[in-house]
């Protein structure tokens, strides 16, 4: 099993590299799919556990994402649109998702229900929306380089508090929601991460930027715990309804939200310490 997984990340990690490497238009496409399929994961998890989420208008909410996310990609949509007008365009695609989800619930309420609808919202906004910002990171002025961040960030806690655990584990953290998880583990994550933040920071961005160090670790310690909270909250969904893992695309390690679920939240840390701290 462990050589599979092993395999099975190396096989991830070229293949991410390469659509890194391809540009912003490569990328955005290559990440639009696997939001798709990260979103029709979640769906066939709460089908499991007995619910009906109105999945044609899930899917159909995400494009005002997508053209948020691919747009500043694709010169050609730029050139359609600015800006300000995808957001438009969310906003009313938002507004007539939750009307025809009100209409189900009202014309169809012997088929569809509340608990239906809002976990029909709550998949895009959960598994799309948090994906947009893999996407927007990219789109940044060298984005290649603070994309990295974001990986850093999830495989990075996730590596450090697996070794961390494994050799000085003692007390449990969450043990209903993930019972081999440790205190010891979860320091360690952040720690180590913070640690290898610094490292690609200094060596690596600033090579191209002269940013003070303290922001890269400012920006490892909010990775760790974020990356930590994504991990447990997927578990938590999981043990709800039933599920040991999302899906299979991944041998060894799951599906799509398996091996995303901390990236999904660092995402918008990297993206918004960007804009609003660092430019």
């Amino acid at each position: 099993m462990l050589k599979v997984r092993v395999i099975s990340a190396v096989v991830g990690i070229v293949l991410l590299v390469a659509v890194i490497l391809l540009g912003p238009e490569v990328f955005g496409v290559a990440m639009s799919i696997m939001a798709l399929i990260g979103l029709y994961e979640f769906y066939n998890s709460v089908s499991s556990a007995g619910f009906r989420p109105i999945r044609t208008v899930g899917y159909i909410s995400c494009i005002p994402l997508f053209l948020i996310g691919i747009g500043a990609g694709f010169s050609w949509v730029g050139s359609i649109f600015t800006y300000s007008e995808p957001i438009k365009v969310f906003f009313l695609g938002l507004f007539i998702v939750v009307l025809v989800l009100f209409s189900l619930i009202v014309f169809q309420h012997k088929r569809f229900n509340i608990v239906d609808i809002a976990l029909t919202l709550f998949g895009p906004t959960y598994v799309v929306f948090l994906f947009l910002f893999v996407i927007l990171t990219r789109n940044l002025e060298n984005g290649m380089l603070f994309i990295l961040l974001i990986f850093i960030g999830a495989w990075g806690t996730d590596t450090f508090a697996y070794f961390t655990g494994m050799f000085l584990g003692r007390r449990k953290v969450l043990p209903v929601i993930s019972p081999k998880k440790t205190l010891e583990g979860t320091i360690g994550g952040v720690v180590g991460t913070i640690l290898a933040t610094v490292a690609y920071g200094v060596l690596i961005i600033n090579k191209t930027y002269n940013i003070p160090f303290y922001h890269f670790i400012l920006i490892g310690a909010l990775n760790g715990a974020v990356s930590q909270i994504g991990d447990w909250g997927a578990s938590s969904i999981k043990r709800h309804v039933n599920i040991k893992d999302y899906g299979k695309i991944m041998p060894g390690h799951g599906g799509v939200l398996d091996r995303f679920d901390s990236i999904l939240f660092i995402a918008p840390i990297v993206y918004f310490y960007y804009i609003f701290v660092l430019f």
